[in-house]
């Protein structure tokens, strides 16, 4: 299992769980919390009511007071009130006063009076001197039928010459109950999913990021040239840099052995040449013959130089993982000054050129390296084209690409050098004397060709041979 998966998974259980519980707790506290507010409204309103019907109850004549019509009046009303959403339409409140034996004196809805209601907790503890207060269902069936029932003592003094009891339907309070759990459902819904969603990015950030990583050291491992992927956060930009340091450190060492052991093998043909005819230019010798020693000493010597040249060429290409420019380069000026450089040679050996490219075509990348690229085919056309032959440039873009052929006539590659013509140090013998030639150009043509995105193709087509370099287009 990815680890970003199972970051997330621990994230989500963590996230869940947490969310799970607190929202279920308050939920769980939304309906003693709703009834704990109404509770303390009852009470306000019980004392206020005790206050106003106090001389009426002292003096004996609460029945005939206008304290019955006014209730009455009062359970009719239609406040058609808007609260948070919920429309009231009706007021909720039943109201009753007892004498101090808890006789039945006035009732809002008339069906109470003359009862004893002394048993009641409200009337009960509040005769006493207590809080009285009680919650009844109506109805024993049905869990949401209770009524709260708060009471509060009318005083003479301090004495307590009755109790007027405030009782308000629960489900009267449900509306609001229902709207604010349903309302935390939503918004700690939301919140769960947000937290939900932000892990997820989290997580896919961590994933991205550690597959960059692990696709770079991948390629590095395997030898590819790849490029330190840009990587953002303190501990993994340390990573990022510290796998780049290693890489780094891991290449020069085998780079230099690989470079020691190849220029080693490579020199020694060459020195033993120019060793023997040293020895034999030390004797007597024709002139004729101790001229052609020193031109093989002059050639070898030569020989090493071009090699040494063309490695360190190859080894500061190799070592590059981007390029250090990418402008527009112009294809057929660029083509034009190497024609230029080896117009000698050219019209020594008779040669025809057909420059076809488009004045705008412009590749991107980096002028030396390309200009470096072009030359070692070019080289490598002036070598195996017949006196007399030709040698076409041309170019053509496809969409984001451009495609450059160069075609020399001549002898077609043997089958069995075509997959190898882009080893190190695999060159085949020039025409009219066997000459080889380092068996680098192709190579480094290859790697400049891979540090600018783009592929190299060498084949044999009617009439000689072609060379297909596909790079970006400006």
């Amino acid at each position: 299992m990815p680890l970003g998966v199972r970051i997330f998974l621990v994230y989500f259980l963590f996230v869940g769980l947490a969310g799970w519980f607190v929202l279920s707790t308050v939920m769980d506290e939304i309906r003693p919390g709703v009834r704990q507010s109404t509770e303390e409204t009852l009470v306000d309103t019980a004392n206020l009511l005790a206050e106003i019907l106090r001389d009426e109850v002292k003096a004996g004549r609460l029945q005939q007071s206008r304290l019955p019509a006014m209730l009455q009046a009062y359970g009719q009303r239609q406040p058609q009130a808007s609260i948070w959403g919920v429309t009231k339409t009706q007021v909720n409140h039943r109201i009753y006063v007892t004498d101090a034996k808890g006789m039945v004196l006035l009732d809002s809805t008339g069906a109470a009076v003359g009862q004893d209601y002394s048993r009641w907790n409200d009337v009960l503890l509040t005769l006493r001197g207590e809080y009285g207060a009680r919650s009844t269902k109506e109805d024993p069936n049905d869990p949401d039928s209770s009524v709260m029932y708060v009471a509060a003592p009318i005083m003479d003094g301090a004495r307590i010459i009755g109790v007027v009891s405030v009782a308000k339907p629960n489900r009267t309070l449900q509306p609001y109950i229902e709207r604010s759990e349903q309302r935390l459902a939503w918004l700690g819904g939301g919140l769960i999913v947000l937290g939900l969603l932000v892990g997820a990015l989290l997580s896919w950030w961590l994933s991205v990021a550690l597959r960059k990583l692990t696709r770079y050291a991948q390629a590095v491992s395997a030898g590819e040239r790849a490029e330190l992927p840009s990587v953002r956060g303190g501990e993994l930009a340390q990573l990022a840099e510290a796998i780049e340091r290693m890489r780094t450190e891991l290449e020069g060492k085998a780079y230099v052995e690989r470079y020691v052991h190849t220029l080693t093998h490579e020199l020694k043909s060459p020195l033993a040449a120019i060793r023997g005819a040293a020895e034999l230019l030390d004797g007597e010798m024709p002139g004729e013959q101790r001229q052609r020693f020193v031109a093989n000493i002059g050639q070898e010597s030569a020989r090493i130089q071009q090699l040494i040249e063309r490695l360190l060429h190859l080894a500061q290409v190799e070592q590059r993982q981007v390029l250090e420019e990418q402008v527009a380069v112009p294809l057929r000026a660029l083509v034009e000054a190497l024609l230029q450089a080896q117009m000698a040679r050219i019209e020594a050996a008779g040669l025809r050129i057909d420059n076809l490219i488009d004045a705008e075509l412009c590749a991107r990348g980096e002028v030396f390296l390309l200009r470096q690229a072009l030359a070692n085919l070019l080289d490598n056309a002036l070598d195996f084209t017949p006196s007399a032959g030709l040698i076409r440039f041309s170019a053509k873009a496809t969409g984001s690409r451009i495609e450059l052929l160069l075609f020399n006539q001549g002898a077609a590659i043997p089958d069995y050098a075509l997959t190898r013509l882009c080893e190190r140090f695999y060159s085949l013998p020039r025409p009219g004397g066997g000459r080889k030639s380092t068996g680098l150009g192709l190579n480094f043509v290859q790697e400049v060709v891979q540090l600018h995105g783009g592929e190299l193709q060498v084949g044999n087509v009617e009439g000689g041979v072609q060379v297909r370099l596909v790079v970006g287009r400006a």
